[in-house]
This record gives C-alpha cells, structure tokens and sequence, in this order.
C-alpha cells in the first residue's frame, strides 16, 4: 500500500479522524488522534511532531521534540471508536536526521530485519507467537505503605464453588482447564467475538480455546507472519482482546503469573528463516531440521539468559517460570518435549512447517524488543556456528537432582536478568539493531522501576510468615 491508498480508503469509508499507535519502552501502546484533513500524502515523509518527554523509558524534556511518520503499508478502522477513525502504525524518528530514535522499539525492529537481510543468510524471519491470556470479572488492588492487596474473580474460578448467588456448580480445577466444552467453558462466544474483530483488523486466528488453568485463562492463536508484522500484530491483538472483553464487562490481563498455584501465561514463539521463498530449517539432521537450524538453537540457547531479560520482562515472570507449571526453565532443545526450553514441533516432515518454538518468553513482553533479541540470538548461532549440542529426550520434571545439574538453567528472578543482559549484548549490537543506550536504558528502567519496587515493599506473605517473630 502506498499514501494514496490509504487516503482513497480513509475517503470511502467516511473517516472522521486518524490516529497514530506507538509503543513505548516497556511495551504498552500509546496513540495521538488527528483530523482526517491534516493526513496528506506529505504526512507519510513529514510526520507529525509530538512530545515525547512524557513517555516512559523515553526522551528526557531537553530533548522532547520527535516526529510520527505513519507507515502506509497496514491501516484499518477501530471497531471500538464512536466516530469512524483510521488507525496506523507509526515509526518514531528524530525531527533533525529523521532517523529511527534509538528508543523506539518498532525501529529496533525493522533493524533487526535489515540486520538479517544484509547477512545473506535469509530474507525473512516468520514469528508465530501463542499470547494467553485471563479473563477476569472483577479486578482491584492497592499498595499503600500501610495496606495492600489483590484480589480478582471469575465465574469459573474453583474457588467461587460456595458462591451463593448464581452457581450451578460447573467449576475448573486447577490445572484441568484445558480445552473443556460448556459449561465449564463459559468464554467461547468471547473468544469467537474477539476472533471476528481480529478478522477485521487484518489478522487472521487460526483457532481459540480455554488454557490450561482455572479462571478464565484462554489462548487465541493467530498466523504467522514476518517478524515486523507479527509485533505490529501482536500489539494489535492485545489491544482487540482486552477492548472486546470491556464490551463483555469482563477485564483481560496478560500477566505472566496472576494466580498462585495454577497454571501462569506464556508465550510460546515458533520462528524460521526462509530465503527466496523457500524454507532454511528443513533437513536431515536431528527431528528433521537443517543445520542452520540447529546452529540458531544454539545461538538462542546460548544467549537465552540475556535475551529473557526482553522476553520475560517483569518481576511477575518468573514466578511463571518455575518447574512444574509447563514453563521451561531448563536450557535444553527437543523434539516434542514440552519441558525442554526449545522444542521442535513434529506435526508434518513437510520443510515448510519446521520451526522451533522458544517457550520461555511470556505476553508481558514488549515484543518488537523480545523478537529481535531471538532473532539476534539465533543469527549469532549460524553465523558463528553454536551447535546445541545433544538433545533431551527425557521429561525434566522426571530427572533426579544429579540428572538436573548438567543442564542449564534460565535465570530465576528479573534481576538476574538484566544482570545477564549486562554481561552478554555484544550479540545484540551487530548491525546497529540494538543501542548501548537503549539496553542501559533498559536495564535502568527495570531495576529502578520494577525491581526495586518490588524488593522494598512488604509482601503480605511476610507477615504470615514473620510476624511472630
């Protein structure tokens, strides 16, 4: 699509205003709404200035001033919005070079696939990501010095079973939600009202279903596409999700971890490399892969401690990523075993399907970040040639503890992360994809503003645990 495209269907449709999303550091979407009029065809080349001083992980006010340049290639009309508005994507570029700032994550992004271009190795990079998600009814918190709690409900959340008012009983246990019909699945015509919006936003769902824990945890999964375009989609995605469900009276969230005891959010994501139309990670080496394939295993694997520092970004992460909830801790790749941090789907020898699937990151991300840094990761692999080493047929969870030591292990708390993206970026800088700066930036705005908010706060377990001490 070009700008006269996008203007001849902003005419047709009768578009009232157009608005312009951007993401911001940690990953949450922002928009600017204009007039219809003010786009014209000079919009797409001048932008539009705005102040970014305000955003987070961003500019500071003596540096303020930025522009939004549309991208043309994808718009559509918000199914939400009273009066008929035209939504784009928008890159973030300095005013003075009209360069990509170095702050804005989709920048990082279309870089990375520069990045891969120029490397010869591959044209393309298709990204399927799995984003779950929970549905809530109620929802509300608090963190004063002296006061704080949590607390959320859901109709199917085992723990309303003595609910007076409006129960019939057809609760899911936890653990035991996967994929049941009604009605203890209650969601299904959410799920499918959210699938018909995605239709309309140019994102195709290829199936949706209740997850695995109790209270409302669902999975609506959509096509793969080049890594650019599945971050624009993703961020999409979380965008009709969460806004359908207001229309239910129901409240989305995509945190990694909300329930104690059951089943946390992940999100699993299939990757591949293709060139001239044709698939790289088929051959003839382990479950039916190339060696490139296996020498981007290696890479991710490799660099999987630093790269989780994008791809599973908050503290609440890794109280998902912990044995024995089927998030992967373990740094080991396999052919169908869902407790290894990598695992090669088997569904068809057809070469076009194989991929690998990193299980590790979760929705929380910001996910042209996380892309790119697995990107980076595998690129690394092939270009220096990291072999994975033998895989792991075995069920982790079943190993003993001397099994366990050989293999490595993902961080365990957000901290370390960042202190391993501290120690290992050099991967991430070839191409100019990523920044030093951006990366301190990073890894600043974590620990000031999330781990250290959490470290210094009293849990309210402590004082069940210490306050008869």
């Amino acid at each position: 699509m070009d700008p006269k495209s996008v203007l001849n269907f902003a005419n047709d449709e009768g578009v009232k205003f157009v608005d312009l999303r951007f993401t911001d550091l940690p990953g949450s979407w922002q928009h600017i709404s204009f007039p219809i009029s003010q786009l014209t065809e000079e919009s797409f080349t001048e932008g539009f200035g705005f102040d970014a001083s305000s955003i987070r992980g961003w500019a500071n006010i003596s540096e303020s001033d930025m522009l939004l340049i549309p991208d043309p290639s994808r718009f559509w009309i918000d199914p939400f919005f009273e009066e008929p508005t035209l939504c784009l994507f928008a890159d973030v570029v300095e005013p003075l070079t009209h360069q990509g700032y170095i702050y804005d994550p989709r920048s990082v992004a279309e870089r990375a696939e520069a990045y891969l271009r120029s490397t010869g190795l591959a044209d393309v990079a298709y990204f399927g990501p799995e984003a779950e998600f929970f549905v809530f009814d109620h929802v509300s918190f608090l963190n004063d010095p002296h006061h704080a709690f949590f607390r959320f409900e859901s109709g199917e959340g085992n723990w309303t079973s003595d609910n007076p008012d409006e129960n019939l009983g057809f609760r899911i246990r936890t653990k035991e939600g996967y994929v049941p019909v009604p009605p203890f699945d209650s969601l299904q015509d959410l799920r499918s009202e959210i699938a018909l919006n995605l239709e309309a936003v140019g994102i195709s769902p290829e199936c949706h279903h209740h997850e695995v824990a109790s209270g409302g945890q669902c999975e609506i999964d959509f096509r793969f596409a080049s890594m650019l375009t599945t971050a624009d989609n993703l961020m999409l995605f979380k965008y009709i999700v969460r806004n359908t469900a207001l229309q239910y009276g129901k409240s989305v969230t995509f945190m990694p971890k909300p329930l104690y005891g059951d089943n946390g959010s992940g999100m699993h994501c299939h990757q591949s490399l293709w060139k001239d139309g044709q698939p790289l990670f088929g051959g003839d080496q382990y479950a039916d892969l190339s060696e490139m394939a296996l020498y981007y295993i290696g890479g991710l694997l490799k660099h999987a401690p630093a790269v989780i520092a994008f791809a599973a970004p908050t503290t609440n992460s890794y109280k998902r990523l912990v044995p024995g909830y089927e998030a992967p801790v373990n740094l080991a790749y396999s052919a169908r075993n869902r407790s290894a941090a990598i695992r090669i789907p088997v569904f068809s020898k057809n070469p076009k399907t194989k991929r690998l699937e990193f299980r590790p990151p979760d929705p929380s991300c910001n996910p042209y970040l996380a892309m790119s840094a697995m990107l980076m990761a595998g690129l690394d692999g092939i270009l220096n040639k990291i072999h994975p080493g033998e895989p792991l047929e075995k069920d982790i969870y079943d190993m003993n503890e001397a099994e366990k030591l050989h293999i490595p292990r993902l961080p365990a708390s957000l901290e370390e992360a960042l202190a391993a993206l501290e120690a290992d970026h050099e991967f991430l800088l070839a191409g100019g994809v990523f920044t030093k700066e951006l990366i301190t930036r990073h890894i600043e705005y974590k620990r000031k503003r999330e781990v250290e908010a959490l470290r210094l706060r009293p849990h309210p377990i402590e004082f069940q645990l210490y306050f008869d001490v």
